[in-house]
């Protein structure tokens, strides 16, 4: 069995300060980072580590500090080694929002999830990354090059592709548009943690970014991972929208219609990045498991790219091409 040779560097520099502590797997993610739970018998961090020659650990520390700033539930780090790529932070626990999310609980994990992104977007954005339109544009061609072209084989027409760069460059335009806050990136159930004290912990928000103001709130209610009905996020929506303007985020003038419209449109962006991103996932860095989720996010696709003008020639063109039938989607109730 060939040894680890980064998990082997890790232990003696946990050992360094903590000599009688364990460490066993906690999860790895969507990069190159992993974390170990790290235990001395009495009490329990957690471990990152991200290899220096992938990964830079500096933007998670900086993140963290703004997040730390504005009162969200973000793990405090105790010691950190930059040239190795190690921290030892706070252990906020293993109970994903995934695993508790149902009918009955829905309304109060999402309240506190609420609560915390009105504080997230309150925190500091200078010097953050712009969500501009060319982190847009990268993101959603993605999705031609790694969905169509790398998982199904589909090389799209001269007059195909110039109607897709046209539908791109309306949601940039729509994003833009939208008032412009700190962005976690990736709100969802899988990186909000259920603890006791501050619910939700809030964990890999590294790659946070100043950007449109409904960005977060789609990543939370039209979640990868989870579906719920559209009536249900249309109350949530419009609830999110109500606190926002209370806390003077968005203006009075903002109305339901267009902030379900900003709502609709980055999460489209979004869903169009990500089924570019779930198949990279696969095909690049080998993490086959991120195919399951396709079906769900294109339903996302096909569901709102359908209800405007602007984008539903999206939906001919996957249906040209068999896209749902070989992929699969899963039904999102009305």
């Amino acid at each position: 069995m060939p040894t680890d040779s980064r998990l082997e560097k890790l232990t003696h520099w946990i050992h360094q300060t903590k000599p009688n502590a364990q460490l066993e797997s906690a999860s790895a993610d969507a990069s190159f980072r992993r974390y170990f739970r790290v235990s001395d018998g009495l009490q329990t961090w957690i471990a990152m580590d991200a290899p220096p020659d992938k990964e830079t650990l500096q933007p998670f520390i900086d993140v963290g500090e703004r997040l730390a700033s504005v009162s969200v539930n973000s793990p405090t780090i105790y010691q950190r080694d930059l040239k190795q790529g190690f921290l030892l932070m706070d252990d906020l626990g293993s109970i994903q929002y995934l695993s508790q999310l149902n009918t009955e609980t829905a309304d109060s994990l999402y309240g506190d999830a609420f609560d915390a992104l009105l504080k997230i977007q309150t925190a500091n954005t200078s010097g953050l990354p712009l969500y501009d339109e060319n982190l847009l544009t990268t993101e959603l061609q993605l999705m031609p090059q790694w969905f169509l072209r790398k998982h199904l084989g589909i090389e799209l027409s001269r007059s195909e592709k110039a109607a897709m760069e046209k539908m791109f460059s309306f949601l940039i335009a729509m994003s833009i548009e939208q008032p412009q806050v700190f962005v976690h990136r990736d709100y969802h159930s899988r990186n909000l943690m259920v603890t006791n004290e501050n619910n939700p912990g809030v964990i890999d928000y590294q790659d946070a970014v100043c950007g449109p103001i409904c960005y977060d709130l789609v990543s939370l209610l039209r979640d990868c991972y989870i579906s719920w009905p559209e009536q249900q996020i249309d109350r949530w929506v419009d609830g999110f929208r109500l606190s926002l303007i209370e806390a003077g985020l968005l203006p009075q003038k903002a109305k339901q219609e267009q902030f379900k419209c900003w709502f609709d449109l980055i999460g489209l962006q979004r869903h169009i990045k990500v089924l570019g991103i779930f198949a990279r996932l696969s095909y690049r860095d080998g993490k086959a498991a991120y195919l399951k989720d396709l079906p769900l996010t294109l339903s996302y696709v096909l569901s709102v790219a359908a209800c405007y003008d602007e984008t539903s020639e999206l939906v001919s063109l996957f249906n040209k091409y068999d896209i749902p039938q070989r992929v699969g989607t899963v039904e999102i109730a009305a």
